[in-house]
């Protein structure tokens, strides 16, 4: 039997510590395979309601094999800006059980990370094109 430890940080916003945990993932596009990094919050101990959002990387243009080089990972002042972008936006991380999620139709327009988009990619595959939503944020920032 393999066992896999799971690193927890903690985060403290004013008085209240938060403990979250990211996971590397991949998303596959139309054009190529994005890392997408799945990120959980909890504010009041494991029993509580999570917080979750999936972050695509914004690196572009991908190098060659973009899921294995691309090295981007959110940093504590990135998962700062998603939790309280969460509890602003109805996150109860005191109420029991279940999960919020920070879902691309209802955040993305209004929220996004200098590295990261929210996508709902790695729950639906149906959804937004990663590739296109890359290739889009690149033109956007680089004024094209």
């Amino acid at each position: 039997m393999i066992q896999v430890r799971t690193r927890l940080r903690q985060l403290r916003i004013d008085a209240r510590t938060f403990v979250w945990h990211a996971e590397i993932r991949h998303a596959q596009g139309s054009g190529d395979c994005h890392r997408c990094i799945r990120l959980r919050v909890w504010g009041a101990g494991k029993t509580s309601q999570a917080l979750q959002a999936d972050l695509l990387s914004v690196a572009w243009p991908a190098p060659w094999g973009a899921c294995a080089t691309d090295g981007s990972y959110p940093t504590s002042a990135d998962v700062r800006a998603v939790t309280s972008y969460a509890l602003g936006h109805g996150w109860q991380p005191e109420r029991r059980g279940g999960t919020f999620v920070l879902t691309e139709p209802e955040h993305a327009a209004g929220f996004a990370l200098p590295d990261f988009l929210l996508t709902d990619r790695l729950r639906t595959p149906e959804c937004a094109d990663p590739t296109l939503r890359v290739v889009r944020a690149y033109e956007h920032r680089h004024g094209r």
